[in-house]
């Protein structure tokens, strides 16, 4: 026999300096809740797909310094 609990913990939402228990909240907080979260998901992939997106202009600008290197510019 183990000393294991299946319960989970309770979820809890930290919002501006307060706790509560999200188990606890109207359906309709709750529903902001999620909204929250899937926003704060979207942020993070798009952050990540403009560092992905930097990272390949810095490349593509750097060959096109290196290609350029030996042509001559016009005055």
């Amino acid at each position: 026999m183990s000393n294991y609990s299946n319960e989970q913990p309770e979820p809890i939402l930290t919002f501006d300096g307060k706790r509560y228990n999200i188990n606890n909240l109207p359906n309709e907080l709750k529903e902001i809740v999620k909204g929250l979260q899937i926003s704060d998901n979207q942020l993070r992939l798009y952050e990540d797909t403009l560092k992905v997106l930097a990272i390949g202009r810095q490349s593509l600008a750097k060959q096109l310094n290196e290609k350029l290197k030996d042509i001559d510019p016009i005055p």
